[in-house]
């Protein structure tokens, strides 16, 4: 036996109206519908609940037909949403675009999804009780699982056709990113949980979360529908056959292609089995010089300062070779100095002590006290300029510039000479392979 549960929103014309599931019109025009049969129809509906066909011209306090509940529920609980897109339109200046809820209702995209469920055909076929306690097990498990965002609306148990089924329509729906409850399927999906099919690739007619969705309602009602005792067909088809679940021919279609690439995928293995032997012997010679490398590798990194390091030696090296030469320079200068100013006193002094420098004898030792005091004069002057001009070289903006000239010529001293080393090292590893490869080539040799 087979089991129908097929989806849609709207044919070649239109969106699926609601007056066909309750019967809004005159059956006598319709050939396919025993109207005797349709008074033991069935319907129920979110407002009234269970209506039987005596029922359906009692009057109801809030909306007689399946298209009056439609309009009620989405006028009521879309309403914000309705307003407020409304409002943005106007806002940004597109009131042509403002809808209202019952044009939302009409429109194939949010107007409400309608199920057929039917189990067998019509020359085989459960009986109208069966498919009616599936069918509301079903919903009921639909309702506790989905019913956060899918709302069953309404459904009719059809048993004026050939064969009994039943119309079942629902909404899905999910806050917008204003807080306003809409009418849109995939971000309530989402909300729900569920995933695209090839989550890696971009969404679109044959990878979406609608065909997890609806494998997942099919395999509920598949085991709810064991467990009545059925015997169900659970392979798909799709062409000839009216029986079908659109998107389960889709996954099967889809399975089909996986598997002759899987065919293709494992043609290819074997070539690139090949080619992975051919790596491995390379590999196996790769090896032989993997140690002699290692063991050059650890030498080179023992030998090898890292840039990081090398500078922060660049910067102690520099200060203390500033400071020290700072040191050095102001003492040079103060000894240089005090040397040839008190070497001209003195000599001036020793020519004016000679016999013949004609100077009166009662002046001589006053010229003599002043030019010793002359002498200690300079010694003191020399110290108090050694002091200044440490004081000057060692301010932080001076100390910084003769600082960082410091380091420009160590840091080139100092990577000339790891420069070299490197062009040293290189050579060695280079002689190194050719031997290497040179103990290859007669090994080979031996080999043949």
């Amino acid at each position: 036996m087979k089991m129908t549960r097929h989806n849609g929103r709207s044919g070649k014309n239109g969106t699926y109206n609601p007056k066909h599931n309750d019967r809004r019109f005159n059956l006598e025009n319709s050939e396919h519908i025993d109207a005797e049969r349709a008074r033991k129809n069935i319907y129920w509906d979110i407002f009234n609940g269970y209506r039987s066909f005596a029922d359906m011209d009692k009057e109801t306090e809030l909306a007689d037909t399946f298209e009056d509940v439609e309009q009620l529920y989405y006028s009521h609980f879309y309403r914000d949403f309705v307003e407020g897109q409304n409002g943005r339109n106007e806002k940004n200046r597109h009131s042509e675009r403002n809808r209202s809820a019952d044009d939302i209702r009409k429109n194939k995209k949010t107007c409400p999804e309608e199920s057929l469920f039917q189990l067998g055909t019509m020359d085989d076929h459960a009986s109208p009780e069966v498919l009616l306690q599936v069918a509301l097990e079903f919903m009921d498990a639909f309702e506790k699982r989905f019913g956060s965002h899918i709302h069953i609306l309404d459904w009719a148990l059809h048993l004026d056709e050939s064969t009994p089924h039943i119309h079942e329509r629902h909404v899905f729906d999910c806050e917008n990113k204003y807080g306003e409850l809409c009418p849109q399927q995939e971000k309530a999906l989402e909300a729900l949980g569920f995933d695209l099919p090839e989550p890696d690739k971009k969404a679109g007619r044959y990878n979406n979360r609608k065909m997890v969705f609806d494998s997942a309602c099919r395999a509920m009602m598949f085991d709810i529908a064991k467990s009545h005792g059925l015997n169900l067909d659970e392979e798909p088809e799709y062409g000839g056959c009216k029986y079908l679940e659109k998107q389960d021919y889709i996954l099967m279609k889809q399975k089909e292609k996986i598997s002759k690439r899987d065919l293709t995928i494992e043609q290819q293995g074997e070539k690139i089995s090949d080619q992975v032997k051919t790596l491995l012997v390379q590999n196996a010679e790769i090896k032989e010089n993997a140690g002699q490398i290692r063991e050059q590798t650890e030498k080179l990194e023992e030998l090898s300062l890292k840039v990081e390091d090398v500078e922060t030696l660049i910067q102690d090296v520099s200060e203390a070779a500033y400071d020290k030469a700072v040191e050095v320079v102001t003492e040079k200068v103060r000894v240089q100095t005090q040397q040839e100013d008190i070497a001209a006193v003195a000599d001036y002094q020793k020519k004016l002590n000679l016999p013949d420098a004609k100077v009166n004898s009662k002046v001589l030792p006053t010229v003599n006290r002043v030019l010793d005091n002359v002498q200690s004069i300079l010694k003191n002057a020399a110290k108090q300029m050694q002091k200044k001009i440490s004081t000057a070289l060692k301010a932080p903006e001076n100390r910084n510039n003769g600082v960082e000239q410091v380091k420009e010529k160590a840091r080139e001293s100092i990577y000339d000479a790891l420069k070299r080393g490197k062009i040293k090292a290189d050579q060695q590893n280079e002689e190194r392979r050719a031997r290497q490869s040179g103990r290859q080539t007669r090994k080979k040799n031996m080999e043949i």
